[in-house]
């Protein structure tokens, strides 16, 4: 199994540290988030990996090099510009079509779930030619219980299982590379498309460990999380 990992993004809202650092290369409990995740998804059986690269790409090639110091296959597809999500998955075509199905995950995201439950959708229904990781919408704020005027308790930032988000972690087919834009967000153009033409599956996961990592305070609440958890 194959899974690309979009490591081209310039991660503005964490400079300092990306001024000279990828943000995939960030450090979160003292490990770069791009190795948490190929760590992760080596539990799974996943040992090969195209890594889509820009921003400051000579760094994650010097660090993850052929992938061998981490018992991976490492190729890189390189974007001379700025193709966004779905331009840089088009980008790597020649590469990702020769398998059935693979996994993509945006690089600045750390979790525990189990992709094979991805991978299953798409094998079990030919209808489908890509599902997204769905989890519960995480709240940013605390949330007070209330009964008439009293406080009866408070959860802190619950997760709200009413609403879904993506996750950022999806199993494809070579399908769809019909649907991808040769610049611009999946999320904008392919994802929108498929879902109008039902051909988009979502994979509900709850009660795991799932951080985007977009600010500072991510990186201090996510090394906590992570030390808790003792690893992915």
């Amino acid at each position: 199994m194959m899974a690309a990992i979009l490591v081209g993004g310039f991660g503005k809202r964490l400079r300092p540290y990306t001024e000279e650092l990828p943000k995939p290369l960030i450090q979160v409990a003292g490990r770069p988030i791009l190795e948490w995740q190929i760590e992760w998804l080596k539990k799974y059986g996943i040992n090969e990996f195209v890594l889509l690269v820009g921003y400051r790409k000579e760094k994650i090639i010097e660090y993850i090099g052929s992938g061998s110091r981490l018992e991976v296959r490492v190729t890189y597809v390189v974007e001379d510009e700025p193709l966004g999500t779905g331009g840089a998955l088009k980008n790597a075509e020649h590469i990702l079509s020769k398998t059935n199905i693979f996994l993509v995950l945006n690089g600045d995201i750390l979790t525990n779930l189990n992709p094979e439950k991805l991978i299953e959708t798409l094998k079990s229904n030919r209808r489908f030619i890509a599902a997204i990781a769905a989890i519960p919408l995480p709240s940013p704020y605390g949330i007070l219980e209330i009964s008439g005027d009293i406080v009866k308790g408070f959860r802190e930032k619950p997760r709200l299982s009413d609403y879904w988000i993506n996750a950022g972690v999806y199993a494809m087919t070579p399908d769809v590379f019909d649907y991808l834009p040769d610049k611009g967000d999946i999320e904008k153009t392919a994802f929108p498309r498929m879902a109008s033409e039902e051909v988009l599956a979502a994979v509900k996961y709850i009660d795991i460990f799932w951080r985007s990592i977009d600010t500072h305070k991510d990186l201090e609440e996510a090394a906590r999380e992570i030390t808790s958890l003792g690893g992915l």
